[in-house]
C-alpha cells in the first residue's frame, strides 16, 4: 500500500467553513465520501488541523494502491460529489483539484508502527493498526 502526504493551508476567514465541510464528510455526506474513496482506490484518508503562526493548515494523508493516480482520477471526474468536493477544496484552500497536482518533493524519513496486541478505552492514542 502506498501513502501520499501533503499540507493545505486553510484560507483566511475560512476555518469555520472548513470545519463544516469536514463535518459533512463525516456526517450527511459520509456515504458519498466513502463511495468516492472506493472509486479512487483509497483505503484510508486522514486529515488533521494544525494551528500555526501562519494560520490553520490541514495535514492530509491518503493511503491506497496508488494515491497519486487517485488524484488524477479525481481531477477529471464529473461525478456530482467529486465536482462538489473539488469546489469545496478550491473555496477553502485555493487548490484546484481539476488541474495536475503541483508535485513537490516529499521524502518519508520515519515510519514506525508498533503492532499492538489489544486496544481499548484505556488508550488515548489513535488506533494506527486499524
Amino acid at each position: 500500500m502506498a501513502s501520499l502526504a501533503f499540507t493545505a493551508p486553510v484560507l483566511p476567514g475560512k476555518l469555520d467553513a472548513w470545519k463544516e465541510f469536514h463535518d459533512q464528510l463525516d456526517g450527511l455526506r459520509r456515504w458519498d465520501f466513502e463511495d468516492q474513496q472506493r472509486r479512487l482506490g483509497l483505503v484510508r484518508h486522514r486529515v488533521w488541523l494544525q494551528e500555526t503562526s501562519e494560520g490553520p493548515v490541514a495535514l492530509v494523508v491518503q493511503e491506497g494502491e496508488d494515491p497519486e493516480r487517485a488524484r488524477a482520477i479525481l481531477a477529471s471526474s464529473t461525478h456530482a460529489f467529486d465536482v462538489w468536493f473539488k469546489e469545496q477544496v478550491m473555496e477553502l484552500h485555493g487548490i484546484d483539484l481539476s488541474e495536475p497536482p503541483d508535485v513537490s518533493s516529499i521524502t518519508l524519513y520515519v515510519d514506525y508502527l508498533h503492532q499492538a496486541g489489544r486496544r481499548g478505552p484505556e488508550y488515548d492514542l489513535p488506533d494506527f493498526n486499524a
